[in-house]
Order: C-alpha cells, then sequence, then structure tokens
C-alpha cells in the first residue's frame, strides 16, 4: 500500500475504484481515498464511509475515465479465460485514467492461493490428485468442507495465473514491477501513472 500511495501521491480527495476488493486491505493505508468498491459479493462493512457496488469487472457501469485510480489487488488471475481476463484488464484501463493491477507470478515457484511448491507447473490430472490430498492453505484457514471443495476446484478449473509477458499485453501502456522474495519476483504489477 505505501508504494501505491506513493507511486499515486494519494489524498484523502482521490477517487479510487478497488476492483474485486474489500475495505481490509484498506486498512493498511495511511491515507483514506474516496473509495468506490465493486465485487461480485457481499462485501463486509467498513468503518469509514465506501461506495459498494455489487457488479462484474469485466462489464464495469462507469463512464470512461470516471476514477482517478483503478486499484486490483489478486482478483485478474480469477475472472475465468484469458479473453475474459483481456476483457477485465480492457475495463480497468477504460475506467481508471491511472491503474495498479496486482498479481501473483505465475512463474513463481510456490503456488500461493494454495501454498504449495511448484503444483501450478504441474499437469492438471496431477495437481487434482497433490490438491485433494495436502494444501498448506486448508491447514491455516481450516475452511469448511464445502468452502475446500469450492476453493480446490475454482483453483483447478478457473485460476489462471500470469507472467509478467501475459500481463503486458494485457496491459500494452502500463510499467511492470515485480514484487520480489530473495531475488525472485513473487508477484506483478501493471500500473499507468500520470
Amino acid at each position: 500500500m505505501r508504494l501505491f500511495e506513493r507511486t499515486f501521491r494519494i489524498t484523502g480527495r482521490t477517487r479510487v475504484l478497488d476492483v474485486g476488493g474489500s475495505p481490509l486491505i484498506w486498512q493498511f493505508a495511511s491515507i483514506r481515498p474516496r473509495l468506490t468498491i465493486v465485487n461480485v459479493g457481499v462485501v463486509e462493512p467498513s468503518p469509514w464511509p465506501i461506495d459498494f457496488l455489487v457488479g462484474d469487472g469485466r462489464m464495469l457501469p462507469f463512464e470512461d475515465g470516471a476514477f482517478d485510480i483503478v486499484f486490483c489487488n489478486s482478483v485478474i488471475e480469477h475472472v475465468g479465460t484469458h479473453a475474459d481476463q483481456r476483457r477485465f484488464a480492457q475495463e480497468i484501463a477504460r475506467v481508471g485514467r491511472q491503474y495498479w493491477v496486482q498479481t501473483p507470478n505465475r512463474r513463481f515457484p510456490v503456488e500461493l492461493h494454495l501454498m504449495l511448491p511448484l503444483v501450478h507447473f504441474l499437469p492438471k490430472s496431477w495437481q487434482r490428485r497433490v490438491v485433494n490430498r495436502f494444501t498448506l492453505w486448508e491447514r491455516l484457514v481450516r475452511p469448511s468442507p464445502q468452502a475446500r471443495a469450492f476453493y480446490l476446484e475454482h483453483f483447478l478449473n478457473d485460476l489462471k495465473l500470469l507472467d509478467a509477458r501475459q500481463l503486458k499485453s494485457f496491459f500494452p501502456g502500463a510499467t511492470i514491477l515485480a514484487e520480489r522474495v530473495l531475488g525472485v519476483p513473487k508477484s506483478l504489477i501493471a500500473f499507468r501513472a500520470a
């Protein structure tokens, strides 16, 4: 959040659209912008004023350039096919004069959703065998059987991790920044700043 705030010089008047987010991450912000959150589901309440809309990031109900910044943290890998991801990226670039889109790096050796090393490089049939037996994610979160089944199916069937080249193809005018762990790019950020 500090890098985001510094990059865009966020103030209390900055109009930010968070696509797919929640108030949780904004608790780490040192400045409260004028925030709108669009999510496909119900978003938990916030202790400060936030506009909430239920909606799809691939079809945002806003005019071109309606927001100073569109912020998106670890969502684009969840929206479906590569065509869905491209449409999602186009909508972000359309409604925001600037944007900040973070996603886990497909090339990082640990799959960060399930917290398992190398599983995302395996064939799908092998992935299914591995994740049905064990994930560090379920040991930490302890989901209900229904939530576990849903999340693992989502991982196996819907999650589309991106590498830097793919992210750049979705955001051709963006700067791509790598967040590193021990020198290895863990996640990627596509951003356009004025």
